[in-house]
């Protein structure tokens, strides 16, 4: 938990956290979108992976009740957050806006 929030606190720039189970079907199908958008945005923001049952002080710290969740944060404040699959346009749009 420290770990991450050194990580999260220290980045002037956006980091995307996808909260995921690898059981969980909907995350495996975000997964390629946020590989394509980690291509397409370059170092516009980082995009970096929790496992929820890996992490289950993120999880609560962040409230995660669901996954996929993915929240931006932006020096150490979550700017955007939501559940479910997400495409990745919107994504997109979100980390730029607020890059």
């Amino acid at each position: 938990m420290a770990k991450f929030k050194e990580l999260i606190n220290n980045s002037d720039t956006p980091i995307l956290v996808d909260f995921f189970a690898e059981w969980c079907g909907p995350c495996k199908m975000q997964a390629p979108v946020l590989e394509q958008l980690k291509k397409d945005i370059g170092g516009a923001a980082k995009i970096i992976k929790i496992d929820v049952d890996k992490n289950p002080s993120v999880m609560n710290a962040y409230q995660i009740q669901g996954v996929p969740t993915l929240i931006l944060f932006h020096k150490g404040e979550i700017v955007w957050r939501k559940s479910g699959m997400v495409p990745k346009h919107e994504l997109e749009q979100v980390i730029l806006q607020n890059a």
